[in-house]
């Protein structure tokens, strides 16, 4: 299927590629880091081979929620988004841009938003995960009061944060001992990504900010399939539940999901089924995964036609409304 726009397409400076997972295979570790800081012909013509005409592009994972020093957090964020900015303008029909932010310092953070969207014009935000202040061993995760000014200001700006995974604070690592295999996109990944959705909707957040609109990559990190019996047992809790509606309704109506690194047909129509094809959003997880082994499966997978067209890019253009027109390859 040609025209496919891509949201979960991740990027690299070289002054930062030393801060990758040392737990995943060394050589696979060394073509990813080297192809996280391609955006030239490499990447472009993997893209065509792949009928991606557009990638949204994000620092990858820990990124600037990795650095401890929030002054140094916020000074490598507008680095960042200035490097990404002019990757973006060399090739505006190929690429678009999510904002890193210093979470480290909510009013820092809101500032680079605005900069972000306004003055760079980037469509959206990409978090990964909680953010550390002052020592790796201390999280903050965004349902925190701190962070409200942050939302109230995302919310009025309307642009979609992505939530992306990292792996679990150290002091959170106990119960994979002795299974270094477990960790990142094996399963560390899901368990923290989708607890962190859920700290944000248990929360109330999404009641004081009905107009938030957040992302998940992997087809929501389990959500979709996982959230009755959350919905179920949670309605139990009596005093203890802060928000105001059934967790399926933020679900529904504050959450989309990508089909990156998780290219699997029976899970793509269970996820459609709970949410809606409306809500289901095309990605590959590049470097992480093969832009030409997701485009083959997804251009195959049994759904509709017309699920196949949404997927692949009418939602990204309701949602993200000012992608360029023309987009795709130059003839």
């Amino acid at each position: 299927m040609p025209g496919k726009i891509a949201l979960e397409e991740h990027f690299n400076l070289p002054e930062l590629s030393g801060e990758l997972p040392e737990y995943v295979n060394p050589d696979m570790m060394r073509d990813v880091s080297r192809r996280l800081t391609d955006l030239g012909a490499e990447r472009l013509a993997e893209m065509d081979a792949a009928g991606i005409d557009y990638s949204l592009l994000s620092l990858t994972a820990p990124g600037i929620q990795g650095e401890t020093d929030p002054g140094r957090a916020v000074t490598r964020a507008r680095q960042v988004n200035d490097k990404l900015a002019e990757f973006v303008a060399a090739n505006p029909n190929r690429y678009g841009g999510l904002a890193a932010l210093p979470m480290q310092d909510p009013a820092a953070a809101t500032t680079e938003l605005e900069r972000c969207v306004n003055e760079l014009g980037f469509h959206g935000v990409m978090l990964n995960g909680f953010t550390n202040i002052n020592d790796a061993n201390t999280g903050w995760y965004y349902d925190h009061d701190r962070f409200l000014p942050f939302w109230e200001r995302l919310e009025a700006v309307g642009v979609p944060l992505y939530l992306h995974p990292r792996d679990p604070l150290p002091g959170n690592q106990g119960i994979y001992e002795g299974h270094p295999e477990l960790f990142g996109a094996v399963w560390t990944f899901t368990v923290e990504t989708s607890t962190h959705a859920l700290r944000l909707m248990t929360s109330g957040l999404l009641d004081r900010f009905p107009n938030l609109t957040l992302i998940l990559g992997h087809l929501g990190e389990t959500l979709p399939f996982n959230i009755w019996r959350i919905d179920h047992r949670a309605a139990m809790m009596g005093d203890l539940i802060k928000y105001k509606k059934p967790l399926t309704h933020y679900l529904h109506n504050n959450f989309y999901v990508t089909t990156s690194g998780n290219f699997h047909t029976q899970t793509l129509n269970a996820t459609m089924a709970e949410m809606g094809s409306d809500r289901v959003l095309y990605s590959s997880d590049y470097p992480y995964e093969s832009m030409r082994e997701a485009s083959e499966w997804f251009d195959n997978a049994a759904i509709s036609d017309n699920d196949r067209v949404k997927v692949g890019h009418t939602n990204a253009r309701r949602l993200f409304t000012k992608l360029p027109e023309q987009i795709g390859k130059r003839a």
